[in-house]
């Protein structure tokens, strides 16, 4: 399937992680045009996503040299394997987890939505995961089911625009996903079929879905949401 990407531009915020960098390359397979940003960038550019200044010095860039910005993907949270178990109710460790994810995902997208709303057109996607549907993980819980919450605000706010948001809830990501499902788990995914549906969602064939929370990986075994 054509995703009609080509020559589209995409900045990939984490676009050196685990799930950033295949996000990176099945966009480039598609004809993007992908700028990767992280703190460290070899490839790309440098950004800081919890610094204003930053993210706008890092837009103005992308602007200046490619005139215009198609789709964003925020993959920048830390993973869920940096966190402290043993801190995992502790409000010090959750509100760190919340700025570091929640916060950079709204900073990003305010600062990029309004000149997508002027020109008709735009995709952002953010990476929560599958921890939002649980619980049992304070820290887990809230940070990726704020980022959902967020990115629905977010959706409600440009319906009808030419812009969509999403979140992408993948379960746990490795390179050999087990093909096994427990009650109360949610499926493994890989990088490759995280990055599969974020190229799709960030194509304009997904200019009718909005404000949406998918699942990669079997949606968690045994729970439904509505």
């Amino acid at each position: 399937m054509d995703l009609r990407l080509d020559e589209r531009v995409v900045l990939v915020v984490g676009g050196h992680g685990l799930i950033g960098s295949a996000v990176v390359e099945r966009l480039r397979a598609e004809g993007a045009v992908v700028v990767p940003a992280s703190r460290h960038a070899q490839d790309g550019i440098v950004m800081d996503a919890a610094s204003d200044e930053s993210v706008a010095s890092g837009l103005a860039r992308i602007r200046e040299e490619h005139g215009r910005l198609d789709a964003l993907v925020v993959a920048a949270a830390p993973s869920a394997r940096t966190l402290d178990p043993a801190r995992n109710s502790d409000p010090e460790q959750v509100l760190e987890a919340f700025a570091a994810k929640t916060l950079t995902f709204l900073r990003l997208a305010n600062a990029v939505i309004p000149g997508m709303v002027d020109a008709g057109y735009g995709r952002v996607i953010g990476v929560s995961g599958q921890n939002a549907f649980l619980i049992g993980n304070v820290t887990g819980s809230v940070r990726n089911a704020a980022l959902v919450i967020a990115a629905k605000n977010l959706a409600d706010a440009v319906a009808g625009s030419g812009v969509t948001v999403n979140a992408v809830s993948p379960g746990i990501v490795v390179d050999m996903p087990s093909p096994d499902v427990e009650l109360g788990r949610s499926g493994q995914c890989t990088p490759a079929q995280v990055a599969d549906l974020i190229a799709f969602l960030a194509s304009p064939l997904a200019g009718s879905i909005s404000g949406e929370s998918i699942a990669v990986g079997h949606r968690v075994r045994g729970a439904t949401g509505l």
